[in-house]
């Protein structure tokens, strides 16, 4: 481990290229399904595997997206796009090159914002947003002395976005990569599961004296399935990289591949240059034109993004900002909670239900929000029923809540009723039992009126006993303290 002297005299300069696979019905060039978990090379055809002969033709929904994620983070839309074809070989690359953007991208520029844990707010510069198609996957089996190539994803639609190296953390790349994935979420381009490989996240990571202009010799780590082994990598190479310049030793700019088991990388080869890849322009697809009319139709089509929910969260509803990160996290739960809100005006109540039952209940159940029994109408009259004081809040909770779970088409009056819940408000109703409390507990009304005020908590308890739970606290409360003070 460094010391922190050696550490802080150094910076951290990281730039993140996150690949997003589209969710469109069809691949980038070829109308092979785009599905995920098929039997291997089931989703290919002649297209997919660059036959003699065949034509690319692009995929008109996949456009639509990668405009959608560019306007998301305000970056620039390029009007007229030609693809290139990224020439290199790899067993699971079946025409021998890649169709991507190289000088175009379809988007240029633009920022996304992350804050971290301790409040501090950031817009991450990015340098572009560019379209192109995925490869094969090559399986290792353990014990086995041969690789096995599944095509199916081989030309399956992807974004690439590009960071300029703005990020200076792991946690800063952590947020970047939470945020991201709630945009493509959120705008529906992509499921965002990096389990399944459909969001997936390249670093590259250099270190320089914090006095230094120029950036350091950079480093790209490949093979990081999660946002943990992210920001376990980049921590691993910080290290590493600054343990290298203090030794004196060179830092080789190459691709090293990030082992979770161990928390370390190590080498795969050097980085290419871009001319290894001998770019030239794709001679069998037209350019594509995005029109004024195309433009217009995809911004008509924008939803409401989670800075904008964020936004209104704190700022019409009232609520912490704690409350509002919260519930923007998952965009069936931010529409959620808004729906709920306009049945309800206790939003700070509302927003307690959903970071407290409601969430319990979809962990429980493993349920997702889209799937949750409960209305809205229904949570925002249990919101009611409390806060005229009809029922307790344990009640509405702990039992009124759960029997909605079982009975979702059952009013939670009805409910309060059936499991007689409905308190008791009424004073003319509550002064005797509290009398009777009072007469039973005669020696301890004395310690009471002698200064042991504590006691009214005791005092209560049995009122609640006696009227079986149902007495209004607030009103119970009123009388008891009216009647030991006279």
């Amino acid at each position: 481990m460094l010391s922190e002297e050696i550490r802080n005299k150094y910076q951290l300069v990281i730039g993140l290229e996150v690949h997003a696979q589209l969710l469109t019905e069809s691949k980038m060039f070829a109308a092979d399904a785009n599905l995920y978990g098929q039997a291997p090379n089931t989703q290919i055809s002649v297209i997919t595997l660059g036959h003699p002969g065949t034509l690319p033709k692009v995929n008109r929904k996949a456009i639509a997206y990668a405009i959608k994620m560019g306007l998301a983070c305000n970056s620039q839309i390029t009007r007229h796009n030609v693809f290139a074809r990224k020439n290199y070989f790899y067993p699971d690359l079946p025409k021998g090159y890649q169709l991507t953007q190289d000088k175009g991208p379809i988007c240029v520029g633009g920022t996304v914002p992350i804050e971290l844990a301790d409040g501090t707010k950031k817009e991450v510069q990015l340098n572009r947003v560019h379209m192109e198609e995925d490869a094969g996957k090559s399986i290792h089996l353990a014990g086995e002395a041969d690789t096995l190539v599944d095509f199916n994803r081989a030309g399956t639609p992807l974004i690439e976005i590009v960071t300029e190296p703005d990020l200076n953390s792991p946690e800063e790349a952590y947020a970047f990569l939470v945020e991201v994935k709630k945009l493509v979420k959120y705008l529906d381009i992509c499921d965002g599961n990096m389990e399944e490989g459909s969001l997936r996240c390249d670093a590259n990571i250099s270190v320089r004296l914090k006095e230094a202009s120029e950036l350091g010799k950079k480093v790209e780590v490949k093979n990081m399935n999660s946002f943990r082994n992210v920001f376990r990598a980049i921590e691993h190479e910080h290290e590493r990289l600054i343990g290298l310049i203090e030794a004196g030793e060179e830092v080789i700019s190459e691709t090293r591949t990030f082992d979770a088991a161990t928390g370390l990388t190590s080498s795969m080869r050097t980085k290419e240059d871009l001319n290894d890849y001998r770019y030239f322009p794709e001679p069998d697809l037209s350019p594509v034109v995005i029109s004024d009319e195309w433009l217009n139709a995809v911004k008509s089509s924008m939803p409401v993004l989670p800075r904008d929910l964020h936004k209104k969260f704190v700022e019409e509803y009232g609520l912490p900002a704690y409350d509002a990160s919260f519930l923007t996290e998952a965009k069936e739960v931010a529409h959620w909670f808004d729906e709920l809100c306009s049945k309800t005006n206790n939003y700070k109540a509302a927003s307690n239900w959903m970071m407290g039952p409601v969430k319990s209940a979809l962990n429980e159940l493993a349920l997702q929000m889209d799937d949750f029994p409960v209305s809205s109408q229904s949570l925002a009259s249990l919101i009611s029923l409390v806060d005229e004081n009809k029922v307790s809040h344990t009640a509405a909770s702990q039992k009124i809540f759960p029997a909605l779970l079982q009975s979702p088409n059952e009013s939670p009056l009805e409910i309060a009723q059936r499991m007689n819940l409905i308190q008791e408000s009424d004073e003319g109703s509550l002064k005797p039992i509290i009398e009777a409390v009072l007469a039973e507990n005669a020696a301890k009304v004395k310690q009471y009126k002698s200064g042991k005020k504590g006691l009214i908590g005791m005092f209560m308890g049995q009122v609640m006993q006696k009227s079986k739970g149902k007495a209004d606290p607030k009103v119970a409360t009123k009388l008891l303290t009216e009647l030991l003070e006279n």
